[in-house]
């Protein structure tokens, strides 16, 4: 097999709306499962809730609030799950970005036992919904943490005492070559398997997901990027060709929204990953790297990540873009990692090589809050998002519904602006990343 390939690429933006409007051209939008295209708004509706972004932050508010019974209408720039929701690695991982030892050294113990006692709900809403709905997106069971040295094997062992004392007990710690039992390769000090996580396709899971939500009575607009917000009673919310009014909005597109929601834009910076799969492995071959099918993410602060898909083709992603910008080249800038890990794939074609947009935050946790009353936001999950837009989902759910503690021990947390404003948040945080980096190196 030749190392060279003829990779489908693709491009995001941190500028606003993507100038594409259709899916990128990943592994995960070749082996989607089919969708209709939905029509863009066109002249004024009117609705209990308008939710904008058709993510997995939107999809799963919109579809828990037509479950109470409420009436939305789901705005989305270009298609469902066309952002990072449909280009994620796919990992099904607990918890947030900053875990609760944090929280609680920052926030103190009242906001690190709410967030705690919610830190593995996301997870479960994501099985629910996959049981409930019938959602065919190639679910698996098991993700592990790896340690790169023994001071990462030590954290993990921290780790897993912390989690156990929010009450996961699914986990397992093998130390030594004891890894092995699940990962081929000979990078790792240790591991730590969260039995409770898992994978799977998320751009399936999203597209099931906004099914779902339709078979209940919801409508989504495709094609219908937002270009104003007027606040007031109804909210009105402005497309090219079209009006809402809504006596709530749910502003859930994350770092697709700049100039929407200027207000937060400070508070928040888009941030870029790569993601490269290869073509389908032998059989053999795959079971030798990952013999129980499991995710993988390493314990760098530019991490690493990787599982298998149905088809045995390995997608391996890391390394974070400040700012949102694409590397020239994906493929060369993940496959050396990717030949790090397992150095016998150096022959393997990469078939598939893309980027997607996330939204990080200075403390990085998720923020949560509303504005006037009647425009809630949900966004800035730094790279963890996935079990938290779930939860997230629910919380507007419930907040809307008359149950608010949940969701206001999130917005209760303070956000600042990252140091420097637009003009030097990129250089600053590449700096500070530069300096994690060179530890995880160096092992101290």
């Amino acid at each position: 097999m030749s190392a060279t390939s003829t990779v489908n690429r693709t491009a995001s933006t941190s500028h606003g709306v993507a100038p594409a409007t259709q899916h990128a051209a990943s592994w995960y939008a070749a082996s989607a499962n089919s969708s209709p295209e939905r029509p863009a708004l066109s002249g004024e509706v009117s609705c209990d809730v308008c939710v904008v972004g058709a993510g997995f932050s939107g999809i799963s508010s919109a579809l828990h609030l037509a479950e109470k019974g409420v009436k939305v209408v789901v705005l989305e720039a270009a298609r469902v799950g066309y952002g990072a929701s449909g280009r994620n690695g796919g990992q099904i991982v607990n918890s947030y970005s900053r875990d609760m030892d944090v929280i609680e050294q920052k926030y103190g113990e009242t906001a690190a036992r709410a967030l705690g006692d919610m830190a593995f709900e996301g997870n479960s809403i994501i099985r629910e919904r996959i049981a409930k709905y019938a959602i065919q997106c190639d679910l698996r069971e098991g993700n592990l943490f790896a340690a790169c040295n023994s001071k990462q094997l030590q954290g993990l062992k921290e780790h897993k005492a912390l989690w156990e004392r929010y009450g996961n007990r699914q986990l397992e710690l093998l130390e030594g070559d004891a890894y092995k039992r699940e990962v081929g390769s000979d990078r790792y000090s240790g591991v730590l398997i969260d039995h409770s996580g898992g994978h799977m396709h998320p751009l399936n899971l999203v597209l099931g997901e906004a099914a779902a939500f339709e078979s209940l009575g919801g409508v989504i607009y495709e094609q219908s990027p937002v270009i104003k917000l007027e606040h007031g009673q109804p909210v009105t919310i402005r497309t090219a060709q079209g009006v809402v009014k809504a006596e709530r909005v749910v502003m859930a597109g994350n770092a697709y929204m700049s100039g929407v929601m200027p207000e937060l834009e400070a508070k928040s910076m888009p941030c870029g990953t790569q993601i490269i799969t290869t073509e389908p492995l032998e059989e053999e071959l795959a079971k030798r790297l990952l013999p129980n099918n499991i995710a993988v993410e390493d314990c760098n602060y530019l991490l690493d990540y990787y599982r298998l898909t149905r088809d045995n083709r390995l997608i391996y992603g890391g390394g974070v873009n400040y700012g949102g910008e694409d590397p020239a080249d994906i493929e060369a800038v993940i496959r050396p990692k990717m030949l790090k890990t397992f150095p016998e794939l150096s022959s393997v074609k990469v078939d598939y090589a893309w980027s997607g947009t996330f939204l990080m935050t200075l403390n990085r946790l998720p923020q949560f809050g509303v504005i006037n009353d009647n425009v809630y936001y949900v966004q800035g999950y730094s790279g963890h998002g996935v079990t938290c837009t779930h939860l997230a989902g629910r919380l507007i759910a419930e907040v809307m519904t008359g149950r608010d503690e949940r969701f206001d021990a999130f917005a209760g947390l303070p956000h600042l602006p990252f140091p420097g404003g637009r003009m030097l948040r990129v250089p600053l945080s590449a700096i500070g990343a530069w300096y994690y980096e060179t530890r995880d190196k160096l092992g101290i």
